[in-house]
């Protein structure tokens, strides 16, 4: 099964709500979407969002690092040669880890499909069946409280509270928050960089004296204040969390070496796709640090491929954040992985198992040049 074109394509999904958090407000998803074709008619699918407030790239700059850079290194290679061909994506271009993912994920697909199995069978195995915590963006304190009782209602038994844009007021909404569900939903809190290190501390500190447990916090400080996620760790109570401070495995090593954080969070489009996911929860697992397995805001190709991931790894990747699909109004993709609320369900078709995806607009290279 050998590579012999990649197709470029994009997916706009509108969400039931904005979503809001300290970087951002957003009101619906848009992902970069590559097919890859084979000699033996076989198609892998993989995507990427925009993140530039996170990795730093837009849907142009996926979409050049894709056509111009990774797309050469590729055609011909043999699906089944999988060590070769996932080097070849991650050593040709520096960086630019959601367009790699984009690849990485297609390339997983079909090599699941060229042995007949479902893409997390490949992985290891594991139960196919997932439950994801679903995100309470950051509002005012009336609405966030009453996303949170809508979502226990659902089915959710884990919430991601957004916070970060205003210190005193974030321990408003917490505390709200934990009053009106905590003994129905575990609490997770996402400071989305928004607070400095000795404000975290004193935020957890008056939420822990205040008797509100939470499951975690997640990235309080900025990303690359790896010190002061230090400083948080060992000062508070409440596990800490690292997200856009470990990107690769080599960072996951120095701050799990340097005790900056309890729990790793793992995303494909921070790692530059499934190959360094899988890594990371190999280094974790050594070190016994649990992960969770997140996504950007993204539609369901990538988080499918993120599910595989964390049914194959549920040893060490313990805490499941891919809610996105449950944002959206519906779900484009048929086939593969199903989203049922909290839910997340693995079919038995090979790969990814995606059949069609509905309003895929595909385009040239020559149309993709242009964006």
């Amino acid at each position: 099964m050998n590579v012999t074109g990649i197709e470029i394509g994009k997916l706009r999904v509108p969400l039931k709500t904005p979503f809001k958090t300290a970087l951002r407000t957003v009101d619906y998803m848009e992902d970069v979407v590559i097919v890859i074709e084979t000699d033996t008619g076989h198609r892998g699918y993989g995507s990427a969002p925009a993140t530039a407030v996170i990795t730093g790239e837009t849907h142009g700059s996926i979409i050049e690092a894709i056509r111009k850079v990774i797309t050469p290194q590729i055609i011909g290679e043999d699906v089944q040669n999988l060590n070769r061909i996932v080097n070849l994506i991650q050593t040709s271009i520096f960086t630019n880890y959601s367009a790699k993912a984009a690849v990485e994920v297609a390339v997983y697909d079909l090599f699941a499909q060229s042995f007949g199995a479902p893409l997390y069978r490949v992985l290891g195995g594991g139960e196919p069946k997932i439950m994801t915590d679903i995100t309470i963006s950051v509002d005012y304190i009336d609405k966030m409280v009453q996303d949170a009782k809508d979502a226990v209602d659902r089915g959710f038994e884990a919430l991601k509270i957004k916070v970060g844009k205003d210190l005193a007021l974030d321990i408003q909404r917490v505390k709200a928050i934990a009053a009106a569900v905590s003994d129905k939903a575990l609490l997770r809190v996402d400071a989305n960089q928004g607070w400095t290190p000795k404000q975290t501390v004193m935020a957890l500190r008056e939420l822990e004296s205040s008797g509100i447990e939470l499951e975690f916090i997640e990235q309080p400080v900025r990303g690359d204040d790896v010190e002061g996620m230090k400083y948080v760790t060992e000062r508070v109570s409440t596990p800490v969390m690292a997200d856009e401070s470990t990107f690769g495995p080599k960072e996951v090593i120095d701050l799990i070496q340097m005790r900056g954080a309890d729990i790793i969070n793992i995303k494909l489009m921070k790692t530059g796709g499934i190959s360094n996911a899988l890594n990371i929860a190999n280094i974790a697992s050594l070190y016994d640090v649990e992960c969770m397995i997140g996504c950007m805001l993204e539609t369901s190709i990538g988080v499918s491929a993120a599910a595989h991931v964390a049914v194959a790894k549920s040893n060490i990747i313990t805490r499941v954040d891919l809610d996105s699909p449950s944002l959206a109004v519906g779900n484009p993709v048929n086939g593969g992985v199903t989203f049922d609320n909290a839910e997340i369900r693995i079919s038995d078709a090979p790969g990814l198992g995606i059949e069609h995806i509905d309003g895929l607009s595909m385009m040239s290279f020559d149309e993709a040049a242009s964006l």
